[in-house]
């Protein structure tokens, strides 16, 4: 037994990257302990504050508690590794930077995780700015939050480290002009982003066409893009400072929709019935329930087609939604069809006409023969 402690104990004094390897072992023993003691606090402490919380009448102080958890459990890790570098002996300025780093690290996390479990009272303060863009200010002011904050966190660990940020910008010289220019259209389409919520050109959830070229249904309102999501299903994103110096058109702003018609019946349509059919028209237009009576109604025997006579009829929907103007414009058809047959007549379908003014001498005698 002398024998084994003997060996241990020179065992345990052997050199391991100028550390005794029974530092080693103790550093490894007091980093698994705060494990330990981070597991037995999330199980019991955490817990036990949880159930008290959950039981007073505000919310704040649950979510103040769900915003901490994470960093406070992250404290463990850190206090452990702090703790086996002091019993190591290998503090110096580099392992101070670490565990200050890590120290600013777990605060920026603290708040960055508060914004995010906040987020429902920043919600409430966007509707301040009017409950139609609540959704979208909100969402814009909390990833603005969430890049400050981490901008900042970066900031501050730089400066742990003794990086002054603002000199080594100004020491960059090209390659800081390389980098302002860079950014140029970052911040571009930053202010691109302002100036559409400001303006309320378009929120979550409207049909737009930008520029004429990208239409869909706006599915995000970021800092520096919008996500429009086209109907073949193809998720698009446009930079916010393109759409500010585009024209937008927001299809979910009207509330009626048109409904332009050229019908053409046949030539063989009696002068009368052509008149009944377009004033049977007009009023079944101004009687149906789904066009709007404040906007014009217009049916009129319009030309004499190549093949047809046409009548141009112009109305307005009392809807703006898609699936419920198509339904009504179907419906319309629909009547238009019964006039027409009603009256004796029928729609005409391209068709040509050829009279043949003499038959030719050869074509004579062929059919002779």
């Amino acid at each position: 037994m002398q024998e084994f402690l003997e060996k241990l104990e020179a065992f345990l004094q052997q050199i391991l990257i100028g550390v005794p390897l029974y530092k080693w072992a103790l550093a490894l023993f007091v980093f698994f302990l705060f494990l330990f003691l981070r597991k037995i606090f999330t199980v019991f402490v955490i817990k036990t504050i949880r159930v008290f919380v959950s039981k007073t009448k505000t919310t704040i102080d649950d979510k103040f508690l769900a915003s901490i958890e994470a960093p406070f459990r992250f404290l463990f890790i850190v206090f452990g590794i702090w703790f086996a570098i002091d019993i190591l002996g290998v503090k110096n300025e580099i392992t101070k930077h670490i565990i200050r780093s890590l120290f600013i690290f777990d605060v920026f996390w603290f708040f960055y995780n508060g914004v995010v479990v906040f987020q429902s009272e920043i919600f409430k303060f966007a509707e301040r700015f009017g409950k139609e863009l609540s959704h979208e200010i909100s969402s814009f002011l909390l990833k603005s939050l969430k890049v400050f904050i981490a901008i900042l966190g970066i900031v501050a660990i730089l400066q742990e480290w003794g990086i002054n940020v603002s000199a080594l910008i100004a020491s960059l010289g090209i390659g800081g002009l390389a980098v302002a220019l860079a950014a140029k259209d970052t911040i571009a389409n930053l202010f691109g982003g302002v100036s559409i919520l400001l303006d309320k050109v378009y929120k979550i959830g409207d049909w737009v066409k930008i520029d004429g070229k990208v239409e869909g249904i706006v599915e995000d309102l970021g800092i520096r893009t919008t996500k429009i999501r086209s109907f073949d299903k193809s998720l698009i994103t446009v930079p916010n400072s393109y759409i500010a110096n585009s024209s937008v058109e927001n299809f979910s702003r009207r509330n009626i929709r048109r409904i332009k018609l050229t019908i053409g019946v046949v030539y063989s349509t009696p002068k009368n019935a052509m008149q009944r059919i377009v004033e049977e028209i007009r009023q079944m237009l101004k009687n149906h329930p789904g066009i709007d009576k404040n906007q014009i109604i217009m049916v009129h025997f319009d030309e004499f087609g190549d093949s047809s006579l046409n009548i141009f009829v112009y109305c307005y929907a009392n809807t703006s939604n898609w699936g419920e103007w198509l339904a009504i414009k179907e419906d319309v058809m629909f009547k238009i069809m019964e006039i027409v047959e009603k009256n004796g007549s029928s729609f005409a379908f391209p068709s040509r006409s050829i009279y043949i003014e003499q038959i030719p001498e050869e074509i004579k005698i062929n059919k002779k023969e």
